[in-house]
């Protein structure tokens, strides 16, 4: 059998693959194209046309006000272009995270971490867990993480911060005060969870061994990604 001959087959080959993935790919939007259509009371085509459409329209809404606040928030440093690549395998999860967020305040911390990664001489480097984190903050997560880092670092060095008036503020624990700290609501308590799951703060722990809620410590990470989600405004 000639070179040739065995290249062809391996085409032939490569090509049957290919249809069959895209046969499955097809069917597999054809019933969802179908589930679409029983919610809305319309047949199979308007179904998946609404839903492919809708899809389409958001990410490139999106897409518009990512490159709109990028060039935005660039202005605001004075700057006009980036001055430093991002590596690719960072830039893609960075950008595809970035553009199909649909919370505008989520979506602004996006184009923060994308803008600061691309300054030459930013005091922080991005890696991939500030990409991983920040894809599992909801708002009020995120929102939480800028009040509490919106405490000096040196204020909060060695010393725990009370979480009952979260999300709208902090302060810092005062050890000669005996009072039973003021208790955070569920809603927050969940989002303090996630947060010490993903290693933005430190939960204190009782003798049993028990998380408590009412007073956390900060964690480097946590800073570490509040400080490179925050633009550092041009004066």
């Amino acid at each position: 059998m000639t070179e040739e001959t065995e290249a062809v087959k391996e085409t032939a080959k490569a090509a049957q693959e290919i249809a069959k993935t895209t046969g499955k790919a097809i069917d597999a939007s054809q019933k969802f194209g179908g589930f679409v259509s029983r919610y809305i009371s319309g047949p199979l085509e308007q179904g998946m046309g609404i839903f492919d459409d809708k899809l389409k329209y958001m990410r490139w809404e999106r897409q518009m006000r990512l490159m709109e606040k990028a060039s935005e928030y660039m202005a605001s440093l004075g700057i006009e272009a980036p001055t430093k690549p991002i590596p690719l395998k960072l830039a893609i999860p960075l950008l595809e995270a970035a553009s199909l967020e649909d919370d505008d305040y989520l979506q602004d911390l996006w184009t923060k971490l994308l803008v600061n990664s691309s300054i030459e001489g930013s005091p922080i480097d991005l890696n991939r867990s500030y990409i991983d984190i920040l894809e599992r903050l909801s708002h009020l997560e995120a929102n939480i993480l800028s009040v509490i880092y919106g405490l000096p670092e040196d204020e909060l060095k060695n010393k725990s911060i009370l979480t009952g008036n979260l999300p709208d503020s902090v302060e810092i624990k005062d050890e000669n005060n005996k009072e039973e700290p003021k208790q955070p609501s569920k809603e927050v308590t969940l989002a303090l969870a996630n947060l010490a799951r993903l290693g933005c703060i430190s939960l204190p722990t009782t003798w049993g061994g028990g998380e408590i809620f009412s007073t956390i410590y900060p964690a480097v990470m946590g800073r570490s990604l509040v400080e490179i989600c925050t633009l550092k405004i041009k004066q």
